[in-house]
């Protein structure tokens, strides 16, 4: 279980790019991305499974495409229960707020493959304890 990508955006409407690194704020958000605002949606999460699953569908997507902020490995998110805690690498810890979110009317990667996975499997979460994120760390679910 490991961290796949780490993805941010400065502009709304912009498709994230990936990083090497980011760095969390605690009860804020990921630093420099455009939806850091302190809410209970602070960090966006998708497994690379789900978007393997739109891959199988014919969508040609990638980690950020569906304005993830953390690209995951290894755990089936929206499976778990609100309140669950993550634990990324040597010290970040998150609290799973919500899962699935309401689809903007029809985004690109729905209009060409009649679905998106993001309204249903992305989820969202409070940054409890922040830290500096990199693809390859660890990513489990705490006990």
């Amino acid at each position: 279980m490991r961290v796949v990508a780490v993805s941010l955006s400065r502009k709304k409407g912009e498709k994230k790019e990936n990083r090497p690194s980011a760095v969390l704020k605690e009860n804020f958000g990921m630093e420099g991305d455009v939806h850091a605002d302190g809410t209970h949606r602070q960090l966006s999460l998708l497994a690379v499974e789900s978007i393997e699953a739109m891959r199988r569908l014919g969508a040609e997507v990638h980690p950020g495409d569906f304005a993830e902020n953390i690209t995951t490995e290894g755990v089936c998110l929206h499976t778990l229960p609100l309140g669950t805690r993550f634990l990324i690498g040597d010290g970040i810890e998150l609290e799973l707020t919500q899962i699935g979110k309401e689809c903007h009317s029809g985004c690109a990667i729905a209009k060409q493959v009649g679905t998106c996975v993001m309204p249903r499997e992305g989820v969202f979460c409070r940054i409890l304890k922040g830290g500096v994120v990199r693809p390859g760390d660890s990513f489990r679910v705490k006990e």
